[in-house]
């Protein structure tokens, strides 16, 4: 079973390092601006065989027109921020509500099958209550990434948890260098996605297994492990 997941953030909250330790189990020292990188990785979540597609994206501002394609892509949404930095971190709710307006757009364009009737863009309350249920079902992870850079923290752990609550999505912090919660994250993102599959709510678990390879392709090139 194929899943599609979306890396999303700012510039610079180390996407990448995220995406490259899960992948190829191994750290990125070095800082190189994403445009858009796709990785593929066979992995196992709760005795079920998976092939993950992890796109990487871009964080910078003239990228931003990508944004609405990459989230149209993707079946689950991994929002990463960084802890030391409180601008990434306070453009997380933004970038939760551009990914639910975007699928919400999708589903709108045809018929949506956890609704009893099509949406009409003049009512005010379908449109509202599609809003909500979009909310629970679009599988979304927020990570408040460089969790071992402690004595440079801007977000507390309390912050981050309290608005991945709010927002209705799982939340983990991790650390890329040190491999921290990172396969946590995507697991979690895994089984909502699952659980969307077989046409029921979004949910989210802990824990994480796996290993093996990738390799780095632009242009949405991705190499089967």
């Amino acid at each position: 079973m194929l899943f599609k997941i979306t890396v999303l953030g700012d510039g610079g909250v180390g996407k990448t390092a995220l995406t490259v330790q899960f992948t190829m189990s191994s750290f990125v020292e070095t800082y190189d601006p994403t445009i858009e990188d796709c990785y593929r990785k066979q992995w196992v979540v709760d005795d079920q065989p998976c092939l993950l597609e992890v796109l990487d994206t871009a964080g910078q501002e003239e990228y931003t027109a990508l944004r609405d394609q990459w989230i149209r892509d993707g079946e689950g949404f991994l929002i990463v921020y960084s802890i030391t930095s409180r601008p990434t971190f306070e453009r997380v709710e933004r970038i939760v509500e551009r990914v639910l307006r975007v699928k919400e757009d999708e589903s709108q364009s045809s018929y949506h099958p956890y609704s009893h009737q099509p949406q009409s863009p003049y009512s005010q309350q379908p449109q509202s209550a599609s809003a909500s249920q979009q909310r629970r079902r679009t599988p979304i992870v927020i990570v408040g990434n460089k969790k071992d850079q402690y004595h440079s923290r801007e977000v507390s752990t309390d912050e981050g948890s309290s608005l991945a609550r709010s927002l209705g999505c799982d939340f983990y912090e991790a650390s890329a260098k040190t491999n921290t919660n990172v396969e946590s994250g995507f697991k979690s993102l895994v089984r909502q996605i699952k659980v969307n599959k077989r046409g029921g709510a979004g949910e989210g678990g802990q824990g994480g297994i796996g290993g093996g390879t990738g390799s780095k392709r632009k242009k949405q090139k991705c190499v089967i492990l």
